[in-house]
């Protein structure tokens, strides 16, 4: 069993920054492929960024060049850089971890974007 923690989420005017980190309790944290999803009030969970194992990185389109996904197996962290934040960003952000069969939810944290 893995456990995440996310932290970082709050409240933030439009065109402000946050920083999510994710802990995630495994000492094989560096195999686990790590993503972060978001839901908004009334619409489905949603796939924001993925990292892989050894790095590689996935955004949904709409999100290049604002959020950036990173992980540090030292410390068995994943991060996600949400630059120019805009209200429709406002979610509950989700770390998830998956390897092999496994497959790991946090138990979220809040982003309110203010216009």
């Amino acid at each position: 069993q893995v456990q995440l923690v996310e932290s970082g989420g709050g409240l933030v005017q439009a065109g402000g920054s946050l920083r999510l980190s994710c802990t995630a309790s495994t000492i094989t944290f560096s195999i686990y492929a790590m993503a972060w999803y978001r839901q908004a009030p009334g619409k489905q969970r949603e796939l924001v960024a993925t990292i892989t194992s050894s790095g590689n990185t996935n955004y949904v389109d709409s999100l290049k060049g604002r959020f950036t996904i990173s992980r540090d197996n030292a410390k068995n962290m994943v991060y996600l850089q949400m630059n120019s934040l805009k209200p429709d960003d406002t979610a509950v952000y989700y770390c998830n971890a998956k390897a092999y069969k496994y497959e790991y939810w946090g138990q979220g944290t809040q982003v309110t974007v203010s216009s």
